[in-house]
């Protein structure tokens, strides 16, 4: 049974894992593709991207989620069945406490994109029209917004790289 109940906490972790990775990944892409149309409002072109963008969100934290309770729970699995924790091997507790560090550094860039700027984003472009140009400082505040957002996104894509890396070096053995 702990082997049972351990595959499916290891199969949800490593889902988790990849969502967390493939999504600012390809939130950095479409980023990237809609930047080389400049700074300038294309109102439909924009809808597109933010909705895309902040719709995302429940599944960054839904993926964020399951990393993280499941990651809690294959040790508590282990004690479960054996009243205690598995013994580590150096090169395991640093890579769970890099793992750790990036997966908290993710969770504070969701934070603040999801309860910052996404809000602030929204707002600006609640102003906009498909039929009228923008004023010229809202549009700038705008795209100044989106690129501290996009800043963030690079960061997060990189802890979740890290997170990716270090997943692998936890199943060294004590040595």
């Amino acid at each position: 049974m702990e082997d049972l109940i351990h595959s499916i906490l290891l199969a949800l972790h490593n889902i988790a894992l990849v969502g967390c990775a493939a999504a600012p990944f390809y939130n950095r892409n479409l980023v990237l593709n809609r930047s080389q149309y400049g700074a300038k409002l294309s109102y439909k072109l924009d809808k597109v991207v933010e909705d895309t963008l902040q719709g995302n969100a429940p599944y960054c934290i839904a993926f964020i989620i399951t990393l993280f309770v499941t990651g809690m729970g294959i040790p508590f699995n282990h004690y479960y069945f054996h009243g205690a924790f598995r013994e580590m091997s150096i090169v395991s507790g640093s890579a769970l406490a890099i793992k750790l560090v990036a997966v908290f550094g993710m969770v504070a860039i969701m934070i603040l994109i999801f309860f910052k700027y996404n809000p602030l984003i929204n707002k600006l472009f609640a102003t906009f029209t498909e039929n009228e140009q923008p004023k010229e400082e809202q549009e700038k505040l705008f795209f100044q917004l989106r690129a501290r957002r996009k800043r963030l996104c690079e960061f997060c894509l990189k802890f979740a790289i890290i997170v990716l890396i270090a997943s692998a070096f936890l199943g060294f053995g004590v040595h």
